[in-house]
């Protein structure tokens, strides 16, 4: 199992947290999600099929995108 963590800014009360977890777990091999609208931080635990560049392609995709 692999965890990453990114800083998503974008993400600012619960609705936001619940629309990036909610989207985030829909992709095959993530195993859990974690939003913080506090920190604007998102921790995945994930493993094959899912990967990173899948996850940081659908925070794009639902226009939550992760900070380089």
């Amino acid at each position: 199992m692999n965890t990453v963590t990114y800083t998503v800014p974008k993400i600012h009360c619960a609705n936001c947290v619940h629309t990036v977890e909610t989207e985030l777990s829909e992709i095959p091999g993530v195993e859990s999600v974690k939003a913080s609208n506090v920190d604007q931080r998102v921790v995945i635990n994930f493993s094959e099929p899912a990967s990173e560049d899948q996850i940081l392609a659908t925070l794009v995709e639902i226009n939550y995108p992760a900070e380089a």
